[in-house]
C-alpha cells in the first residue's frame, strides 16, 4: 500500500504546489482537500495526468471530504487567510485560529496516528494552536519555517560568493518574521564558515550583513514585488523537503518551529531550531551553543513569538492548556 499525504487547502498556490511536488517525486498517494471541492477535484485530475510525463505512479485526487484523507502519514496544512489591509494582527490571528480549529478537528477525526506540518501564517502561533488543538505528542506537529529561511539565505550567499547552492549551509533560527536570527557563525560555504571567508576575502562583512538582512525581509521582499500575492514555490518546497524526511526516514537536520520544552531555555512554545526529522516525526532538537549576540537575538526573537502566541490565548484560552 502506498504512503499519503493529504494537503489541507491544497487548491491553493502554497498547497497545489505541495501536492504536485509530493506526487511528482512519487513520495505518496496525494489528496487534495480544499473546502472549494470542484477546484480541488479539477486540480488533483490535472496534476494526476502530469504524472505519466514523470515517470510518477501516485495516484492524485480532489475533494472537499476529510473522510477522503483517511489514514494519512503526512498532513500539510497550508489554510489560512493572508492579512489584508486593514486588518490587524489580532483580526488575523482570530480568522486563521477558527480556521486552524475546523481543519486540526477533521483531522484528528480521520488521520489519528499522522504527522502535521502546518505552514499556515502567522506560522509559529499556528503550529502552536494545532499542537494544543490536536493533542498529539510534540514529535508529530512540526512548523514550516526555518527550511524556506535557511533556503533563502542559501541562495543570497551562493549568488553573493558565486559558488554552487550545493555547497552552502544556512543556518537561521527563532520565530519566523523579521526577528529570525540567521547565523553566519554557523553557515558554511564546503565547510568553510562564513566569517572565514570574509577574512579570506571574497566578500565582506557589510556584504554578510546585508544578507542577514535580505533573509529576514525574505518574504515581504516577494510580496512588493508580486503585489497581489506571496511566495508558494520555496514555501512548498520546503514543506516538501520536511516530508520526504520522514517518509523515507531520511533524519535531516532541518530547521523547523518545534515545541521547546527547555531547550535554548524556552519552554512550553513553538520556535524555529534545528530538528532531526525521521520517520518518528521531530526525533531530537539540536542545541547549539550561542555567543551573547545570538542569544540576546534569538532571545528577542522568542519573546516576539510569545506576544503572537499571547494574543491567540485571548482568542482561545483552551490552547494554553
Amino acid at each position: 500500500m502506498n504512503r499519503k499525504v493529504t494537503v489541507v487547502g491544497g487548491a491553493g498556490n502554497v498547497g497545489a504546489t505541495v501536492a504536485r511536488g509530493v506526487a511528482d517525486k512519487q513520495l505518496a498517494d496525494v489528496v487534495v482537500v480544499d473546502i472549494a471541492d470542484q477546484k480541488a477535484a479539477g486540480v488533483a485530475l490535472d496534476m494526476l495526468e502530469a504524472c505519466p510525463v514523470w515517470g510518477s505512479d501516485a495516484r492524485v485526487m480532489g475533494t472537499g471530504d476529510y473522510a477522503e484523507s483517511a489514514n494519512s502519514d503526512i498532513v500539510v496544512i497550508t489554510s489560512g487567510m493572508p492579512r489584508k489591509p486593514g486588518m490587524s494582527r489580532d483580526d488575523l490571528l482570530n480568522v486563521n485560529y477558527k480556521i486552524m480549529q475546523q481543519v486540526t478537528e477533521n483531522v484528528v477525526k480521520h488521520s489519528p496516528n499522522c504527522i502535521l506540518i502546518v505552514v499556515s501564517n502567522p506560522l509559529d502561533a499556528m503550529a502552536q494552536a494545532v499542537y494544543k488543538l490536536a493533542k498529539f505528542p510534540r514529535e508529530r506537529v512540526i512548523g514550516m519555517a526555518g527550511v524556506l529561511d535557511s533556503a533563502r539565505m542559501r541562495t543570497f550567499i551562493a549568488k553573493e560568493l558565486s559558488v554552487s547552492v550545493d555547497n552552502v549551509h544556512a543556518f537561521v533560527l527563532g520565530g519566523h518574521g523579521d526577528t529570525m536570527v540567521p547565523l553566519p557563525r554557523y553557515s558554511t560555504v564546503a565547510g568553510i564558515p562564513l566569517p572565514d571567508l570574509v577574512k579570506m576575502k571574497w566578500t565582506t562583512q557589510a556584504r554578510i550583513d546585508e544578507i542577514v538582512k535580505r533573509t529576514a525581509n525574505g518574504g515581504a521582499e516577494i510580496v512588493n514585488l508580486l503585489k497581489t500575492g506571496s511566495a508558494f514555490y520555496a514555501p512548498a518546497s520546503s514543506a516538501i523537503a520536511m516530508a520526504e524526511s520522514y517518509l523515507k526516514d531520511k533524519k535531516r537536520v532541518l530547521p523547523c518551529a518545534a515545541w521547546l520544552n527547555g531547550e535554548y531555555g524556552v519552554k512550553d512554545l513553538y520556535v524555529g531550531v534545528p530538528v532531526v526529522i525521521g520517520g518518528k516525526g521531530v526525533e531530537r532538537v539540536v542545541e547549539i551553543e550561542l555567543s551573547g549576540a545570538e542569544r540576546d537575538a534569538f532571545d528577542k526573537s522568542a519573546n516576539a513569538v510569545k506576544t503572537l502566541v499571547d494574543a491567540c490565548l485571548k482568542i482561545a484560552p483552551d490552547i494554553g492548556k
